[in-house]
Order: C-alpha cells, then structure tokens, then sequence
C-alpha cells in the first residue's frame, strides 16, 4: 500500500520539488530570511547538486539519457559553475548589497549555511535526485556548460541584476529581509523561474 503511494507520487516528483520550494520560500519570507542572492544561490546550488549527482549515478542509472552528444565530460559545466559562484557571492553577495547590513548579514547566513530554510530546501534536492536514479528513473541528465538548466541559471542573474537595481536600490527602504511584501515581490519573478526550469526540464517522461 504505502508502496504504492510513494510510487504514485513519483511521477509528481517536478509538481512536489515546486511545492517543497514554494513553502520553504515564503517560510523564509515570513521570518525575514529571502534577499535576491538567497534565491539566485539556491538556483547555483541547485544546478551543481544535479551536476554532481548525475556525475555519479550515470552509469548506474541505464534509464539516465545524456543529451550532450554521450561525452561525460563534467569539467566545463564545473568550470562555467566556478565562475558563476565568483561573480553571485562577490558581485550579489556583498558589492550589490554594500548598503545595507541587514542584506550582507543575511547573504552571509545564506552562504555560510546558517539559513535553515535555504538548508532544508537544499537537502530535498540532493535526497530526491539521489532517490530519483536509484529507482532508476529515466531522467534527462547534462554534464556540459549549455543545457536548459544552465539558461534558467543565466535568467535567473539577469533577473536579479534587474530586481537589485531597479528595485531594491531604487528603494532600500521597502525591499528589506523584514519587509514581507517586498520579498514577497522579490520572490515571484524566481518562482516564475522555478516553473520555466521544469518546463525546459526533458525528464517529463513517463515513468516506470
């Protein structure tokens, strides 16, 4: 019976990883917890559990399609993360945010781990994905620098470029941790990502 459940739930993986994001997101809202560098680390984040997950259960998981011409070469998807995380902690992380101590504290929270709702998000993406190729779902892996997960990764910067600079320093007053509403605004365009990134996401198949 409970075998059953969990297996039916499986295939609603995409809709559960949304939902987990969505009530840990506004938990974090609620408590004053969300800058723009929260969610564009998560997105970071996200991306390099996939890459290192999929590294390792790619050739244990015979339903795992490699859409990068079968090379499973990861090095240039770790290189272009590398630069990514350079340019996310030191340029949104602390330069975009040089005015305003509140936001550097809590990107420093963030980054150093000490953000438990970004931490419990973070452990339901590494549990699922592992669960995911253990039941040997056929899922969609890439391990090169290109691939729809990345563009998401790429939007998402933009985006938050855009929220930082034309909203936040625009008006510092009103887009603070402990301002709801204006995280709550923050929010929305990355939940937009969110559903962009399973959208592009190949791994709609249907499973086992």
């Amino acid at each position: 019976m409970l075998q059953s459940i969990l297996e039916q739930q499986l295939k609603k993986y995409q809709q559960w990883d949304f939902i987990i994001f969505l009530i840990l997101t506004l938990l974090s809202v609620l408590n004053g917890q969300t800058t723009v560098f929260y969610l564009m680390y998560f997105f970071w984040c996200n991306e390099l559990i996939r890459i290192i997950i999929d590294k390792f259960y790619a050739k244990k998981n015979p339903n795992a399609s490699n859409k990068d011409w079968k090379s499973s070469d990861f090095t240039g998807g770790l290189f272009s993360m590398g630069i990514y995380w350079v340019f996310l902690v030191v340029f949104f992380g602390f330069i975009a945010a040089s005015s305003n101590s509140e936001i550097i504290f809590t990107n420093m929270e963030v980054l150093f781990f000490q953000n438990w709702f970004f931490n419990i998000n973070l452990i339901f993406v590494l549990v699922e994905r592992i669960y995911l190729h253990r039941k040997q779902q056929p899922l969609t892996i890439y391990f090169g620098a290109f691939n729809p997960n990345m563009i998401v990764l790429h939007v998402s910067i933009i985006v938050g470029g855009v929220i930082l600079f034309f909203l936040v320093k625009q008006f510092p007053e009103t887009f603070t941790p402990e301002n709801k509403w204006g995280s709550v605004l923050i929010v929305l365009p990355f939940l937009f990502l969110k559903i962009l990134n399973q959208k592009l996401s190949s791994d709609n198949h249907n499973f086992k």
